[in-house]
């Protein structure tokens, strides 16, 4: 039994190595994820030590026994709590639902910690092997079960909103160990919890976790992104305007030269692609370029800014800014003639966030059209990235900032009490 702990011991070292290795997002999903593997390496270690210990009484000193079994129940405890962690954060980020048991869950596992360092301990001899007994194990096993019973109801009321890669790897992590704990509960002296557990991480790392996937993930975003704005940025057509704009103030015709310059300006500013970070400086000047034109073009719409000078240096994901003021008018301000206003605004959220709004004083959203756009943003991941259609440019947006940024920041509408509505980004200051 010991070389069954040793191998699995090492089989998740590795995957750990190549996951800590891997370039990440810190997000709350894949923080929790780390959390659980550094754990069960810990687990793992202790019932590697267990298995030795307990087969051997007559030698080991009884405190030492009773210690390490005490710690290698109290990290299975977290091990499936953690699981149980990990399973909440995935639901709420694919329904938008606040999690509801966070706290009853903390309360358990301190409950069932307590009762296993403090409950007697015994030992139990067979000829086919020995382990250990007593009421200390009823509350940390019930905590086992009170856990994956949370997570089987999360999955349950929730299944029809969960993506199925998702449904699938949950669904496989909670059969192995349902499995697993029934049939050591069968045979004792099997041992084999550690196994179950070592399956149920990597089903999640298997199909959620693989820096691999991770990173297939980031590469179609930015091409997603570099298609976008390689329809509207091409050098040539910077350098050919710039050289209109020129000849036109030679001609002496100055209205025409200043709207080829911020022509000319947005398209020098759009064209770095490469880079996807930029200052909100640098976001708000491109965003200026272009309404300046629009405005020029509609003579009865209005543009007011107003953004604390002080994160001008702010880094935001480039080109979020144009698309959404951009669906404003089309959406909002073109049923009414272009006639209206936009106002963009940027301010502190708190101590570690920067909101940026973009309000409209535009027609609204047309009936049932909010609660679409809210169902878009919301499932953004299992949107296939949208290369035409009207949601183009919200859709990219979404989904750029999540993957920059972190699954707690994004996009999200609300409709404004005199009409028109209002377009929230939500970024982090660090």
């Amino acid at each position: 039994m010991l070389r069954m702990e040793i191998a699995l011991f090492l089989v998740l070292a590795f995957v750990a190595y190549i996951y800590f290795s891997a370039e990440k997002e810190p997000t709350a999903l894949h923080t929790t994820f780390a959390g659980l593997l550094v754990t069960v390496l810990v687990h793992l270690a202790l019932d590697g030590i267990t298995v030795y210990t307990v087969n051997h009484l007559e030698t080991v000193p009884g405190i030492l026994n009773d210690a390490v079994h005490r710690l290698f129940l109290g990290s299975m405890v977290l091990v499936i709590y953690l699981f149980y962690q990990y399973v909440a954060i995935l639901v709420e980020e694919e329904t938008g639902k606040p999690r509801r048991l966070d706290r009853p869950a903390r309360i358990f596992l301190a409950v069932a910690e307590l009762g296993n360092f403090m409950l007697p301990i015994s030992y139990t001899v067979t000829p086919e092997g020995n382990y250990s007994s007593g009421p200390y194990m009823l509350v940390p096993y019930g905590a086992v079960a009170f856990y994956l019973l949370l997570c089987a109801g999360l999955l349950a009321v929730n299944r029809k909103q969960i993506d199925n890669k998702k449904k699938s790897a949950i669904g496989i992590a909670l059969t192995i160990e349902f499995t697993v704990c029934v049939l050591q509960g069968l045979q004792h002296t099997w041992l084999i919890s550690g196994m179950g557990i070592v399956l149920m991480t990597l089903s999640f790392y298997l199909t959620l976790e693989n820096p691999e996937a991770l990173r297939a993930e980031l590469t179609e975003q930015k091409m997603s992104m570099l298609y976008m704005k390689s329809q509207v940025n091409p050098h040539f057509l910077y350098n050919t305007l710039d050289t209109i704009r020129i000849q036109a103030q030679l001609n002496g015709d100055k209205k025409v030269a200043d709207l080829l310059m911020r022509l000319a300006d947005f398209f020098r500013l759009s064209v770095k692609v490469d880079r996807s970070m930029v200052t909100l400086d640098d976001e708000i000047e491109l965003l200026e370029a272009y309404m300046e034109l629009m405005c020029c073009r509609y003579p009865e719409l209005v543009c007011e800014y107003d953004i604390d000078p002080d994160l001008g240096g702010s880094q935001v994901p480039n080109f979020i800014l144009q698309p959404i003021v951009e669906n404003s008018l089309l959406h909002g301000l073109k049923n009414k003639g272009y006639r209206g206003e936009v106002t963009i605004s940027a301010g502190r959220s708190g101590d570690d966030r920067l909101e940026i709004c973009i309000r409209d004083t535009g027609s609204g959203f047309a009936g049932g059209s909010k609660a679409a756009i809210d169902e878009m943003l919301r499932s953004y991941a299992r949107q296939s990235p949208k290369l035409s259609g009207n949601s183009i440019g919200i859709l990219n947006v979404q989904k750029r900032i999540k993957l920059l940024c972190g699954r707690e920041y994004g996009l999200s509408y609300t409709e404004n009490e005199t009409g028109g509505v209002t377009a929230h980004i939500l970024l982090p200051l660090s």
